[in-house]
């Protein structure tokens, strides 16, 4: 299978709602785009997700109920479900900083130092205090530095919580562009029990769900309407 070019990927990917039960996919080549997405850039390296992928026809239909039964999940061959992961901050901090250190040997001591500094004292400072009194306590002194100085602003939990679906998200659109790229469809759903699924995913309570996506080939009758796209000029701002 000739892999389609990153622009032609970006123009096949469609919001697939309705999947055709008799085109199979690969469930090899479906966990290979998960790991494509593993090179995803993420706020500070930290890499704070995981990647459910659901394939057993049990558990498959688990999922689709609370998704609602939804046509997107209903349909769909297999599921790949992008979990934020915000309480593993510090096992992220470990891996960044072994890595640092085995992967510089020899190197600019002062710069490694740097490094490593900064995963060991300005992220926990800013994850730790991002709870409770510290949280408000922190965003207060923000606020008061912003008027002297310039001034970095994101101190409070949902600042953090923010973050976490920003970098989960782009390893999910860098997924499902490498789906595209083989020809296989996508959907991403926000719309399920988000309680129920990560009961059924035996989630911690702190795991947060960014979507599930639905993956298959899709119907003829898959796609609900022509691509809508405000033009550029409405969007596009050049300073």
């Amino acid at each position: 299978m000739k892999e389609k070019s990153v622009s032609e990927a970006i123009k096949f990917r469609r919001s697939v709602r309705i999947y055709n039960p008799k085109k199979s996919i690969n469930s090899n080549l479906v966990k290979k785009c998960i790991e494509q997405a593993l090179l995803s850039p993420s706020s500070s390296n930290l890499q704070l997700w995981e990647f459910y992928h659901i394939k057993s026809e049990n558990f498959l239909k688990n999922v689709v109920r609370v998704c609602f039964n939804q046509p997107a999940a209903k349909t769909a061959q297999e599921l790949v479900i992008p979990v934020v992961r915000l309480d593993l901050w510090p096992e992220r901090i470990n891996s960044n900083v072994n890595f640092i250190k085995s992967s510089n040997k020899g190197k600019d001591k002062e710069k490694i130092k740097g490094a490593i500094q900064y995963y060991q004292k300005a992220i926990p400072k800013l994850y730790r205090g991002s709870k409770g009194f510290k949280s408000f306590f922190n965003h207060i002194k923000t606020y008061y530095r912003g008027f002297k100085k310039v001034t970095y602003r994101e101190v409070r939990s949902t600042d953090i919580r923010v973050i976490g679906h920003k970098s989960t998200a782009l390893a999910a659109q860098s997924f499902m562009i490498s789906m595209a790229a083989l020809g296989y469809d996508t959907c991403p759903m926000e719309g399920f029990d988000s309680v129920r699924l990560k009961s059924l995913l035996k989630l911690p309570k702190s795991a947060e769900i960014s979507m599930v996506i639905g993956c298959g080939i899709r119907e003829e009758d898959g796609l609900y309407g022509e691509r809508f796209r405000l033009p550029l000029k409405e969007v596009y701002f050049s300073k």
